[in-house]
């Protein structure tokens, strides 16, 4: 249902680009915009992890410089089916993660240093578990699309003012289409790509609770994360708050709320569907139901620090 959800509000985004084309320049509007938002995709489709992973100062780790960080997220890869994907560690104190990249051959996951210190091995598990399912349901891909649309519309919207006063422009509705162009068009690509943003969440909680095979883990993450990112500035993503929606938790101040305007569902909401559905696995805190994600031995319930490079 959620990835029903997902391509209609997609089909939705690609409609609207198209139509604020129409409305700013006719048909020949409608076809430029075609090709800009071609170009972009094209563009995002080959380039964005890399972007992301630059823009936040993530570090590419291994065997070696991270060796628990990298064990958990190979066996997490192995339960999942998927390739191992490339890992990163970002100093940040904020504890967070995100995951990136076109496909699941292409495919990156990033943990803060905040994250590796302040959750035991268990919740970092479970953490990198969710990014995976992020990778295999193909999010990171549907997003960058999204916010590229988004993006698209709202230059179009900047240049509406310009292509509605030309007389020759063949607009179709004149101001009317002036004003959708530049106000309403924008706005409604804005609460397009949160929605598909909070839809993805929830699919991802579900699927990496699987994947790592206690979704209590998960949950106590969650608390852990939205606690510290609510007092730990994340300077990084605040200077670019565009890859807000691709954090496990929001890392911006000021959204906390499940509505229109939050990037992320209440930490509350996905707690609570994560403890309902250790409730039906018939799971605790201390089990798991996958026994392929071995954290280390050394592992204890509080707050641990390990190598993580």
């Amino acid at each position: 249902m959620n990835m029903i959800k997902t391509a209609m509000l997609i089909a939705f985004m690609t409609a609207l680009f198209m139509g604020v084309g129409f409305l700013i320049g006719g048909r020949s509007g409608m076809m430029i915009a075609f090709v800009v938002a071609a170009g972009m995709n094209l563009f995002s489709y080959w380039n964005s992890d890399k972007m992301v992973l630059r823009m936040h100062h993530a570090r590419e780790v291994d065997a070696r410089t991270a060796p628990e960080l990298f064990r958990i997220v190979e066996g997490l890869s192995a339960n999942a089916g998927l390739p191992m994907p490339k890992v990163y560690v970002i100093q940040n104190p904020q504890p967070n993660a995100f995951a990136t990249g076109r496909n699941p051959e292409n495919a990156a996951v990033a943990a803060t240093t905040g994250l590796l210190e302040r959750l035991t091995p268990e919740e970092v598990a479970a953490v990198m578990a969710h990014e995976l399912a992020h990778v295999q349901n193909r999010d990171t891909l549907i997003m960058t699309i999204t916010a590229t649309l988004a993006g698209a519309i709202s230059m179009l919207g900047n240049f509406a003012f310009f292509f509605g006063g030309n007389r020759d422009n063949n607009n179709p509705l004149g101001m009317i289409g002036l004003l959708v162009g530049m106000l309403v068009a924008p706005f409604a690509a804005m609460l397009v790509q949160m929605a598909i943003s909070r839809t993805r969440e929830y699919s991802a909680d579900r699927r990496g609770a699987e994947i790592c095979g206690n979704p209590l883990w998960l949950a106590t993450a969650l608390d852990k994360i939205a606690k510290s990112a609510g007092r730990i500035v994340n300077q990084d993503a605040e200077r670019n708050p565009a890859s807000a929606h691709m954090f496990i938790i929001n890392p911006l101040s000021g959204q906390r709320m499940d509505g229109l305007f939050s990037t992320h569902p209440n930490p509350a909401n996905r707690i609570a569907a994560l403890e309902a559905m250790a409730a039906e696995m018939g799971v605790g805190i201390g089990r798991s139901a996958n026994q392929r994600v071995a954290p280390p031995a050394a592992s204890a319930r509080g707050t641990r620090r390990g190598p993580w490079g």
